[in-house]
Order: C-alpha cells, then sequence, then structure tokens
C-alpha cells in the first residue's frame, strides 16, 4: 500500500491545505484528498510541485508500507 505523507508534512511545517493551495495552485480538493490519504491517483506534476514547495525528495511525500492483516 503506498502511504502519503502529506498531513504529517503540512503539519510539520505548519500550513494548512488551503495556505498549501494558494501557494502551490493545486486545487484544494486535490489536496485534501492527498492530505487524508482519499486520493487514487496523483499528476506527477502535482507531485513535482509539492516536492519543490516543501522541499523535500518523492520519498518524503511517499512511501510503500505493508497493509495490516485483517482479524
Amino acid at each position: 500500500m503506498i502511504k502519503i505523507n502529506l498531513s504529517k508534512l503540512l503539519g510539520e511545517r505548519r500550513v494548512n491545505i488551503a495556505e498549501a493551495s494558494r501557494a502551490t495552485g493545486i486545487n484544494r480538493t486535490t489536496l485534501t484528498k492527498m492530505y487524508h490519504e482519499k486520493a487514487l491517483q496523483i499528476d506527477l506534476r502535482h507531485l513535482e510541485t509539492l516536492c519543490r514547495y516543501l522541499e523535500v525528495e518523492i520519498s518524503e511525500i511517499l512511501e510503500i508500507v505493508e497493509e495490516a492483516e485483517e482479524s
């Protein structure tokens, strides 16, 4: 499973979704889906924009994690 760490990264910088949207030009709804890990796909342009805005590598935004086993 791919985990999106946008909420962690924005929280560390004390930036809210609206501010990130204004600064990057990425639609607020798109950022909200990423923030809450509900996004099913991510536009590569958005990913690059976020990397540049947050000054991070792609691997800091996206990571592969093991899925929790269902009980």
